[in-house]
């Protein structure tokens, strides 16, 4: 970002007016675009009808668009764009311009080691507590570092417990209890997040069948855990079960899956155990030892004896935006409502605040989401209020700069880095559910902001066990969807770019 993020400026823009009526039938061709300097290629004078384009895509359900004017935020063209449809990904926009908001751009969170007792001659009597401050970035390598920080302090032993605090953020095992059991972007939420709460799964097969290896890796280390067992089954079908006994996760993985050898990262639903593993091991690599990890409920109070910061916010957010990470977006939403003032119990209490915070602040007075991420299916969003918002200087100032370039493509269905229109945007995607929100800049440099939701709910609804994984028909669904969407793009830089 090229400028720093204003709390006070950002919160004391005017709600934006929605009263601007959705234009229903919007030119069916554009006025002849004038030759420009420098050889910059014009778009084609044609731009069929948005109604024509939706009806040639095949695409199931339901599909919401709005686009508008930089400034004002005057729409200028929808469809059925005050429906409320499932945004996806798209959530994260408002979770980052949330938690900017009120964390602000420069915050960093802070892992830390906590001596609970006295330290003398190199033992601390007493406890060592590894404090989780809410870091969605925490790694093998950041605890790692810890470990070194605790030698050089002169720790070499501990007499009490090695704890594990996540306290910092409410709790729960999944973001999302309709996905599939080992889906990596469905892991446990806590105040502590090793790896992004994802555990190491690795086979190899052998002269004597195959060896499996569940750990905490980086590109340094290889430390392995024990708080996630894999049990190879002989079958074909399902893949994975998951089930959880005595505070460890159990898998079975079917043996016709594994072929020759592979890897996978697998959900972790004890964070505060598998990064206490983890730890345990590093540290005595340096030479200190450590009892068995325990979960504690309980903050720490002691001497800090370590830290270990985030990358500032801002950092973050931008990496959320772009790699799409749930439990990025569900950690720095946690915080943000925290920060607010609301003390929520779980995501969706925490959801439930953000929307108050998007009614108030932003004009979005119909914003339903159920979560920071947009994993969850029931959250709804209104095609109009969401580029309205984005047309504002006060978001577009934040958000243009971390948003991701979206590579447009050319007749032949191959990125076309020559197209004349540049998409900055996030996109949204679940199964029959495919979004895309932000903006497009035309050839002669004028902005547009946009918001596209399309979702087949009975297509979703069918999704039961396995079929959730991959299901029938939701590949051509999103292929579909994405060429709606950049044929739309395409039209509007035609009729409004001029």
């Amino acid at each position: 970002m090229t400028k720093e993020f204003s709390r006070r400026a950002f919160l004391s823009l005017s709600a934006a007016s929605l009263g601007t009526s959705v234009l229903a039938d919007a030119p069916t061709r554009s006025l002849r675009p004038v030759l420009r300097p420098g050889g910059v290629k014009a778009l084609p004078v044609s731009a069929p009808a948005a109604d024509a384009l939706i009806r040639e895509s095949g695409l199931s359900g339901k599909l919401s668009f709005a686009v508008a004017r930089m400034g004002d935020g005057a729409v200028l063209e929808g469809h059925q764009a005050t429906n409320g449809l499932p945004p996806a990904s798209v959530t994260k926009v408002l979770t980052a311009l949330y938690a900017l908001t009120y964390l602000g751009a420069n915050h960093r969170f802070q892992t830390s080691l906590v001596a609970v007792g006295n330290i003398s001659n190199g033992v601390l009597r007493g406890d060592l507590v590894l404090r989780g401050g809410g870091d969605p970035t925490l790694d093998t390598n950041g605890l790692a570092d810890l470990a070194r920080t605790l030698k050089a302090a002169g720790v070499r032993e501990v007499t009490g417990q090695f704890l594990v605090w996540g306290g910092a953020l409410p709790s729960t095992k999944r973001i999302d209890k309709k996905q599939p059991d080992h889906a990596g972007y469905n892991p446990a939420v806590s105040g502590i997040a090793l790896n992004y709460n994802r555990v190491h799964f690795e086979w190899k097969r052998g002269a004597n069948g195959y060896s499996v290896a569940m750990d905490g890796r980086s590109d340094k280390y290889r430390p392995e855990v024990d708080v996630a067992r894999m049990k190879i089954v002989k079958r074909s079908v399902p893949v994975y079960t998951y089930k959880s006994q005595g505070g460890r996760d159990h898998w079975t993985v079917a043996s016709g899956a594994l072929g020759k050898g592979g890897a996978r990262w697998l959900p972790m639903r004890e964070p505060e155990v598998y990064a206490g593993e983890v730890f345990r091991t590093l540290a005595r690599a340096h030479g200190i030892t450590l009892k068995t990890p325990k979960k504690t409920n309980n903050a720490p109070r002691g001497a800090v004896l370590a830290r270990k910061q985030s990358p500032a916010l801002k950092t973050i957010v931008k990496a959320m935006l772009k790699y799409s990470t749930n439990i990025t977006a569900e950690m720095v939403g946690l915080a943000a409502s925290q920060a607010r003032g609301a003390q929520p119990g779980s995501v969706k209490a925490s959801a439930a605040a953000m929307n108050a915070w998007a009614a108030q602040a932003l004009g979005m007075r119909n914003a339903a989401l159920v979560d920071h991420s947009g994993l969850g299916e029931a959250s709804r969003l209104r095609a109009d209020e969401m580029a309205v918002m984005l047309a504002q200087a006060g978001q577009h100032q934040v958000l243009r700069p971390i948003l991701k370039t979206i590579a447009l493509r050319g007749s032949n269905g191959k990125v076309n880095k020559a197209h004349p229109l540049k998409v900055n945007a996030k996109t949204g995607t679940l199964h029959f559910v495919s979004a895309l929100a932000g903006y497009v800049t035309t050839p002669d440099g004028r902005e547009l902001a946009f918001a596209i939701f399309g979702a087949d709910v009975n297509a979703r609804d069918r999704l039961i066990g396995p079929d959730r994984e991959r299901p029938q028909g939701a590949r051509t669904y999103n292929g579909r969807a994405k060429k709606l969407q950049q044929k739309l793009i395409e039209r509007w830089g035609t009729v409004y770019g001029a």
